[in-house]
């Protein structure tokens, strides 16, 4: 496990530290390993808030934007997809489940299924509106599917979460940009909003977070309440 886990991030070396007990556990019970060996797989130390937000500049989230050709259906949809990872800061898994009746044109709102199969709405800015708009009447084909996004090539269905990462990456190649995850459009909006002068309860309303910890992360790239908090030079030089 020492061997195979470096050079890994923590969360790939816990899920598979977690593979390897259970399969050690299974084979003790089913009697193949005379003793159990769970207690032999070192644990993966993994400190909570230890890292910071990797979140995308303003200028490189316009490329990935300005990435997409929405001349086209494919080009269309992905547009729609990026504009609402990195303007409501939705999770992959969000958008792919998003549903044509969960936007609500007339209120001006979307239903976000998110985590825990919880609804929460937020309101549809008008950026995300016209993208999602422009999608439906001129790129979406005519299906039975109920989400909003599906494939553009027949049989027409749902797109999976993977698929959404896929379009991320699509997009980060044709911008000239290393791949970066789909998630770090919405660590891109928060501190954004941070620097804009959002609160930290502001932000967590946004990305709609169970818990005021999930959101305390982002203190460490709240620059302006972080300046207050700095100490002067020794010798007055800064």
């Amino acid at each position: 496990m020492l061997g195979y886990c470096q050079g890994r991030n923590p969360e790939s070396a816990k899920a598979t530290v977690t593979a390897v007990r259970a399969l050690l556990r299974f084979l003790h019970v089913a009697g193949h390993v005379p003793v159990p060996l769970t207690a032999a797989v070192p644990a993966v130390a993994g400190w909570r808030l230890a890292s910071l937000p990797r979140g995308l500049e303003a200028a490189v989230v316009t490329r990935l934007l300005a990435s997409c050709d929405r001349g086209t259906m494919t080009g269309r949809r992905d547009y729609a997809i990026l504009v609402m990872l990195a303007r409501l800061g939705l999770r992959g898994a969000e958008v792919a489940a998003l549903e044509l009746g969960d936007v609500d044109w007339h209120g001006g709102e979307v239903a976000v299924r998110g985590k825990g199969n919880r609804i929460e709405r937020l309101p549809l800015p008008a950026e995300v509106g016209e993208a999602v708009a422009g999608y439906l009447t001129a790129g979406r084909p005519r299906c039975g599917a109920v989400t909003v996004f599906c494939t553009v090539r027949a049989p027409y269905r749902q797109l999976s979460p993977a698929a959404i990462r896929g379009i991320m990456a699509q997009a980060c190649r044709r911008a000239g940009l290393g791949r970066v995850g789909a998630h770090r459009l919405r660590h891109s909006l928060a501190t954004e909003m941070l620097r804009a002068g959002a609160s930290l309860p502001e932000v967590g309303q946004v990305l709609r977070h169970r818990s005021q910890l999930a959101t305390s992360v982002y203190a460490k790239v709240d620059e302006n309440a972080l300046r207050v908090l700095a100490r002067p030079w020794p010798g007055g030089q800064s």
